[in-house]
């Protein structure tokens, strides 16, 4: 296990971490889970992170963790459902230094894509894949033949003037209590939206509530397959870590 990479999802709520198989996609060890402190600072999640390192001593491997908000070159640019203190954060550096490790930060929805490109519902899929997590918000990850386009935040398109996200995200089901056909009607209208500015191959739907696809998905009315991620809560840490690994030493 010595030189295996090591994923850590970082949430709002909880950070999971575990070595990962890259062979399989498979968790290398159990996973373990500790909660979010608050406030969730960098110094803080540093801190989490040695603690969690530490109870895998034969994990020796680059590190990948997922970060929900946009990062460019390691450095954090937006901080969506974590603290403030990230904006502008050099993370890479930061978990680098506080690790002793190889770390690199990937935008959490970035990491599901991957995940699910490479051992998912995506997998030996050519062409533009378009990964989306509906949960909170809405995350998007692009991969086209197997490389990552990051920080698409299709999310935030604007569609009829929202923020697609605030219509559209498993959260507005929950918040207005719509019905599932309800709800699949706003997805009609988004994925559309989707569909039209980037041709698609494939679009995979992940994030909680894909557990429950067969109840939403096949009333979702557009041309492209969709269909729904088959890793679920694996694909932050397992994305992570395949990410690592992909720009070690980088």
């Amino acid at each position: 296990m010595a030189d295996l990479p090591f994923g850590i999802d970082f949430g709002g709520t909880g950070i999971k971490g575990a070595p990962v198989d890259l062979e399989k996609g498979e968790f290398a060890a159990e996973r373990e889970r500790v909660k979010t402190p608050k406030p969730s600072t960098p110094d803080a999640i540093a801190g989490i992170f040695v603690e969690l390192l530490a109870r895998f001593p034969d994990s020796t491997g680059p590190v990948g963790v997922t970060v929900p908000g946009v990062v460019h070159h390691g450095v954090v640019h937006t901080a969506a459902n974590i603290d403030e203190a990230w904006i502008g954060t050099d993370a890479d550096r930061l978990f680098t230094e506080a690790t002793g490790r190889d770390v690199h930060v990937v935008n959490d929805a970035d990491a599901a894509g991957l995940a699910e490109v490479r051992y998912g519902a995506a997998k030996g899929r050519a062409g533009l894949v378009i990964v989306t997590t509906l949960g909170t918000g809405i995350g998007s990850a692009l991969v086209h033949n197997g490389v990552l386009v990051p920080n698409s935040e299709l999310g935030h398109l604007e569609i009829d003037g929202h923020d697609a996200e605030s219509r559209a995200a498993n959260s507005a089901r929950e918040r207005e209590s719509l019905s599932m056909e309800h709800w699949a009607r706003r997805l009609t209208t988004y994925y559309r939206v989707v569909e039209r500015l980037f041709s698609p191959d494939l679009i995979v739907v992940g994030g909680g509530i894909s557990k429950q696809s067969e109840e939403f998905l096949p009333l979702v009315e557009i041309d492209t397959e969709i269909v729904p991620a088959t890793l679920l809560n694996k694909a932050g840490v397992v994305g992570a870590a395949l990410y690592a690994s992909e720009n070690q030493h980088s």
